[in-house]
């Protein structure tokens, strides 16, 4: 497995693009309908939809939306704010093969027990033992600033830790990325799946 493999990628989503702008646009309209499914493909086009690596923090407007649709997406990344679709009990980004880690906060979906992932896309899935990244040589960078997963607090000038952990959200194991302000909020972390790394860790090999 070379380098590039176990990076985590950086955010390359142009935010200048139409196919951004209507993505925006359409959050917009679906959170004004209060529509129970978000399934962006089918209004922007597929040609759109491949350009689209991130999903934008106004995501946090939909909160009735109780299936998020993202199959066969060319997404890399979700943003800390999916935590906040308190109404989302489905979660299907199948075949969105560069999705390979999630946002911590999406242990904040109470609701959620229905995930359809490409399992084997995922860092420490058991079957190919895919390695994680080294956080402490790679942190991840969120667009607009990190804030810790448990209290919210922004980051400003001292860096917080961040941490993978392995854990079970719905139906599947999830690697999740934590970001930590503390040693009190680092104690207030989930427990990692029993068959997984049993602590939070840095990754690297």
């Amino acid at each position: 497995m070379t380098d590039s493999e176990i990076k985590v990628r950086k955010d390359s989503q142009n935010r200048e693009s139409e196919a951004w702008k209507k993505l925006l646009t359409l959050i917009e309209k679906a959170a004004n309908d209060e529509r129970e499914e978000f399934y962006p493909s089918k209004e922007l086009g597929i040609e759109a939809w491949k350009t689209i690596r991130s999903l934008p923090k106004e995501i946090s407007k939909l909160k009735k939306v109780k299936h998020l649709m993202l199959y066969g997406s060319s997404l890399q990344r979700l943003p800390q704010e999916i935590g906040e679709l308190k109404s989302l009990e489905k979660f299907t980004p199948y075949t969105s093969y560069g999705l390979r880690w999630f946002p911590y906060e999406i242990i904040e979906c109470d609701k959620l027990r229905e995930i359809t992932v490409s399992t084997r896309a995922l860092f420490g899935n058991k079957k190919n033992k895919k390695p994680f990244p080294n956080l402490a040589e790679n942190p991840v960078k969120y667009i607009g600033g990190n804030k810790c997963s448990i209290c919210k607090k922004e980051e400003k000038e001292n860096q917080f830790e961040q941490y993978w952990i392995s854990t079970q959200i719905g139906t599947d194991v999830l690697p999740l990325l934590a970001i930590t302000c503390s040693n009190d909020c680092f104690s207030k972390l989930a427990k990692p799946h029993k068959d997984y790394h049993s602590t939070p860790h840095k990754g690297g090999h």
